[in-house]
């Protein structure tokens, strides 16, 4: 199966998963929308997972993360107020613009059906008799509870009627669009370095990559602090708000930063010298450590 025909089932699965929670959707509409969404993520999380493991490739399941978003932010704006609010459309514009961007460059990475994330492998490996159980609450159910919490930061802000723009609202706008910025400029940067590497083992250490090891992870930590920023007023403030980007925090800079770097110091040996004065995840002076 070549890469057109791998995108076209990828297209397939997600509408599968998208007509079942339609189907679905009678029976839990007259939930509040926090609880109506996490039920009908939960089961279009099962529904992947389910062709995940009919094509035995767990990335199936990639790009969830920047997909479910929209129509989660969709569904709330248009079921309140908020289809009335500029500040409401702009977030929902801006998650767009982050979610499209994002898929469009997992599109370009994946190479077909048979092409699985490293991280995936590694699992298969070391826990080959728990591999599905593992697939299924840590790269399918956890990411998608992530991304339900990050979802629900934006909550109050896209639900809410329009009572005009306050700094706050200037602030969150500034706040997404560089994060979107920060992760399209490095993922740029990263794949024409790729693209001119004559030595494999070497690796990128120059523009934003200079200042960080992850770049693109910070653009993406950033991003879903800027959308709990839309909901922080003071009049309005839910402290669950928070979850998201704190999850998100923790995530990037104990589970993924540490994973990444310890993968490549075991392919790239000059890289454990490169951790010992770059930071790994907030951009910072060249030569100088910052955490993590």
């Amino acid at each position: 199966m070549n890469k057109f025909s791998g995108l076209l089932v990828i297209l397939l699965v997600y509408a599968a998963a998208l007509g079942t929670t339609w189907l679905l959707y009678p029976w839990f509409k007259e939930y509040h929308p926090l609880l109506t969404v996490a039920i009908l993520d939960l089961v279009a999380t099962v529904v992947i997972f389910i062709f995940s493991m009919i094509f035995n490739n767990s990335s199936v399941y990639d790009p969830y993360w920047s997909v479910a978003p929209i129509p989660i932010l969709l569904y709330w704006m248009m079921g309140s107020e908020g289809w009335q609010s500029p500040v409401a459309w702009i977030i929902f514009i801006l998650v767009c613009i982050w979610g499209t961007r994002l898929t469009l460059n997992w599109v370009r990475r994946w190479k077909g059906m048979k092409d699985e994330d490293w991280r995936y492998a590694d699992f298969r490996r070391q826990f080959p008799s728990m591999y599905w159980p593992i697939s299924f609450l840590g790269i399918h159910l956890f990411p998608t509870i992530l991304v339900f919490l990050g979802c629900m930061a934006v909550y109050p802000a896209i639900t809410a009627s329009y009572a005009g723009f306050s700094i706050n609202e200037v602030i969150a706008i500034i706040i997404t669009f560089f994060a979107i910025t920060m992760e399209l400029v490095s993922d740029e940067q990263l794949v024409a370095y790729l693209k001119k590497r004559t030595n494999p083992d070497d690796f990128i250490r120059s523009g934003l990559w200079k200042l960080s090891r992850h770049p693109n992870y910070f653009g993406e930590v950033t991003f879903w602090v800027g959308l709990s920023v839309f909901s922080m007023q003071a009049s309005t403030f839910q402290w669950w708000v928070l979850a998201g980007p704190v999850a998100m925090i923790l995530l990037f800079s104990f589970i993924s930063v540490p994973m990444i770097d310890k993968r490549m110091v075991s392919r790239k040996p000059a890289y454990a010298e490169f951790i010992g004065k770059s930071s790994g995840l907030i951009p910072w002076m060249p030569g100088k450590k910052l955490w993590p």
